[in-house]
């Protein structure tokens, strides 16, 4: 090859160097800021959303036998699992305690029947008691005690009228007042219907029979009257010898048949007991239709152990049963409860026992006794203190009294054991006694009491009876109410073995002991 033509092949391969260096903009010069072999791109501004599988192709994935294995899977672990639970709510509720069914509870059953003998004493007169239904209703009283006060002529048969009242004590419109403002306190009203209260004995003469028969067609014509006016039933004294009157049936049939409308409460025949044996009560109760005794148990029997032998005979028929202490004589329960411990252990024991509490008014304040046959003033205290330090301490006391009162009154109104619940003797002595309540599966409680002088000490056991299949008690329990200051509430006390120190009383409280 000449010596040109490499010249020639030197320029082209230089030209082509000059090429790749040019910018790829086009001929004219490159913009501000390029460098040349530099290449800008535009990415669009929108974002790719994932849309997921079209329906044909999550039809054709889920037709794979891979998918079709898996949801079977899940289906029968499903199944399984709401099987699984259903059997277990199954055995759960085999396996749990059954409830028992709640007995017929009426009106006397749940709360405290309070007597009001003497009006002019209590309140000056009907015209009073309608203002005092409010304090009434306080200490959560059911029933309400009245009179006697209709028409009648000491020991004098003829002048017998059940039906008018004795405008001396009480007139028909302020009493139809009483009866309606009782209704909308849940206050159901009892008439005594004492036929001779003025004299002696209360049946005129028990060896009469035509006197006998007439009064009796009289209480029974009188009875459906007042119920027809709004009372809620009537009391009767010496039961055991008014239910053997050829016309007690008549009596006891007119009674019920006016409380069997569905919009009516039950009408209550309530009859008073003297000198009785537990025994002699029962066969009673069993066999004269009464719904409601009112015996003197506790008042004649000073024993612990004759106390809860008699209260045990009756127990299974404690719906049926009134328990006071001097409440089916009228007499205050001061008269036998002489100091203020006395006042309290007695308060707590009959809205422990068995039975419906029956108390005589001012018995929730611990009003004593007059030393005449005149009737006790009751004591209604206002907020204002005196310059009197005795009587602030009197009225201090009677507050205090109230107040444990009503305490007793409230517990018993919502705890079923004390209710109604089963009842067992624990332990008794000369002068104490404990027993136990039990419900179901409600809280249990004890009563402890020690009215004697000395301290007692007190080892509480079941009876070793087959009635006690499934009752166990704890070795230890809470103080629910004391009046022993070395057994303060909320304390936990062994029951191996109680003390209690003289007059003192005490309420213990467990669950159930499985």
């Amino acid at each position: 090859m000449s010596k040109d033509t490499e010249i020639d092949m030197e320029e082209v391969k230089l030209n082509e160097v000059d090429l790749e260096k040019q910018p790829m903009t086009g001929d004219g010069p490159a913009p501000a800021g390029e460098k040349n072999g530099s290449v800008k791109l535009k990415v669009p501004d929108d974002d790719v959303t994932f849309t997921g599988l079209s329906k044909e192709e999550l039809m054709k994935v889920a037709g794979t036998p891979g998918w079709v294995r898996t949801r079977w899977m899940l289906l029968v672990l499903f199944w399984l699992g709401w099987v699984g639970m259903l059997a277990g709510a199954i055995v759960i509720i085999v396996q749990a305690p059954r409830c028992k069914p709640v007995p017929e509870m009426n009106w006397w059953n749940n709360g405290p029947l309070y007597q009001v003998s003497d009006l002019d004493a209590f309140c000056g007169g009907m015209e009073g008691l309608e203002a005092k239904l409010e304090q009434l209703a306080q200490i959560k009283v059911k029933g309400l005690v009245l009179g006697p006060f209709h028409q009648v002529q000491k020991d004098n048969p003829s002048t017998l009228d059940f039906k008018k009242t004795d405008p001396t004590y009480v007139t028909d419109d302020i009493l139809e007042a009483v009866l309606k403002k009782a209704e909308k306190k849940d206050i159901s009203v009892v008439l005594d219907l004492t036929p001779n209260y003025k004299g002696s004995p209360p049946w005129f003469s028990s060896d009469n029979e035509v006197i006998k028969n007439e009064v009796m067609e009289k209480l029974k014509v009188a009875a459906e009257y007042w119920m027809g006016r709004g009372v809620n039933g009537i009391k009767v004294p010496d039961m055991e010898l008014a239910s053997g009157f050829s016309g007690w049936s008549s009596l006891s049939a007119a009674i019920h048949s006016n409380g069997t409308a569905d919009d009516k409460k039950k009408m209550a025949l309530m009859g008073v007991v003297d000198g009785l044996s537990a025994v002699d009560v029962s066969n009673l109760v069993n066999t004269t239709d009464v719904d409601l005794v009112l015996p003197d148990l506790l008042s004649t029997k000073r024993d612990g152990v004759e106390r809860i032998k008699a209260v045990d005979a009756l127990s299974s028929q404690q719906r049926s049963v009134g328990w006071g202490l001097g409440a089916s004589k009228l007499e205050p329960l001061s008269k036998v409860a002489t100091s203020p411990d006395l006042r309290r252990l007695y308060q707590l024991l009959l809205f422990t026992l068995p039975g419906t509490p029956v108390f005589t008014y001012g018995d929730e304040i611990g009003l004593l006794p007059t030393n005449g046959t005149e009737s006790p003033k009751m004591i209604w205290d206002t907020e204002e203190s005196t310059a009197d330090e005795a009587a602030d301490a009197n009225r201090t006391e009677r507050i205090d009294l109230r107040s444990w009162f009503k305490s007793l009154s409230d517990l018993r109104g919502k705890e079923r054991s004390l209710l109604y619940g089963d009842y067992y003797p624990l332990e008794s002595s000369a002068s104490s006694l404990a027993f136990l309540r039990v419900w179901d599966q409600s809280e249990r409680y004890i009563t402890a009491v020690n009215w004697g002088k000395e301290p007692s000490k007190l080892k509480l056991t079941l009876p070793p009876t087959g009635s006690t299949e499934g009752v166990v008690l704890p070795k230890m329990a809470k103080v629910k109410l004391s009046t022993d200051a070395n057994m303060t509430a909320e304390s936990s006390v062994s029951l191996e073995s109680i003390s209690l120190g003289p007059e003192k009383a005490v309420l213990l409280q467990f669950p159930l002991v499985v």
